[in-house]
């Protein structure tokens, strides 16, 4: 394989807005790694969409860098360049009567571990290489419940909104680091609206493939660092407040 071939790593990939994203960005020619925690079923969807696949706990930090790791080595086995397109759309969502003065520790950290946690550990061993080689997409699926600002942020669900909050918070701030685009490495963060997912439940009004456009978008838009935006959260490919 040429190293011009574009590839991607995708998260979450066995199912919903992650299958729907590795199954887009296939669509468009490009190749992927999809990671999901059930070997069994991320071995089903790896050979549904014809891609490769690890199955790995993200919430396990030491494991999930280690097979990042291998992924880049594979990869580069096979002739590929730098990772061009990371997306993360993992997560967990926290129990239903989870507010701050009733969450527990374990409630706490499995969803903190797993959504925002994780993000940090996969961006950090992956997006270093990308950002030296002025290239590169990142996408993490974020959440409006994690807005400061708008309607639906005030209370409730406090592990999850919080994870997500973070996540808005660490897109941005990476965002500057990196120069916002004009250094040629983009990173954003979607809210996909609510989808008929394990996690969104079969009455949401979305489907997974509505979920994942912006997504898709994202990875694969055009972008002049003069005229066009990164290190922002999305829907629908319009621009929404933190």
């Amino acid at each position: 394989m040429s190293s011009d071939k574009k590839w991607a790593i995708v998260t979450g990939g066995s199912r919903g807005l992650g299958f729907e994203t590795a199954k887009g960005l296939i669509a468009a020619g490009i190749s992927v790694y999809i990671i999901g925690q059930d070997q069994q079923r991320a071995q089903q969807s790896a050979a549904t969409l014809g891609c490769e696949y690890r199955a790995v706990d993200v919430a396990d930090s030491k494991k999930f860098r280690e097979v990042l790791a291998e992924i880049t080595e594979e990869a580069s086995a096979k002739g590929f360049g730098v990772l061009d397109i990371l997306v993360l759309s993992h997560g967990v969502m926290s129990e239903k009567m989870s507010k701050t003065l009733r969450t527990n520790d374990e409630e706490w950290r499995r969803t903190l571990s797993i959504n925002l946690d994780s993000v940090f550990v996969a961006v950090n061993q992956l997006a270093p290489a990308m950002a030296e080689a002025r290239a590169g997409r990142v996408i993490i699926y974020s959440a409006c419940l994690g807005r400061m600002s708008g309607p639906g942020t005030h209370g409730g669900l406090a592990p999850y909104r919080i994870s997500k909050a973070g996540v808005n918070a660490f897109v941005k701030n990476l965002s500057h680091e990196t120069g916002l685009g004009t250094r040629g490495f983009l990173v954003d963060a979607i809210c996909p609206g609510h989808c008929r997912t394990d996690m969104g439940g079969a009455d949401a009004p979305r489907s997974a493939q509505e979920g994942a456009e912006t997504a898709l978008w994202l990875a694969t838009r055009d972008f002049n660092p003069v005229t066009d935006k990164t290190g922002l959260l999305w829907e629908d490919r319009q621009v929404v407040d933190w």
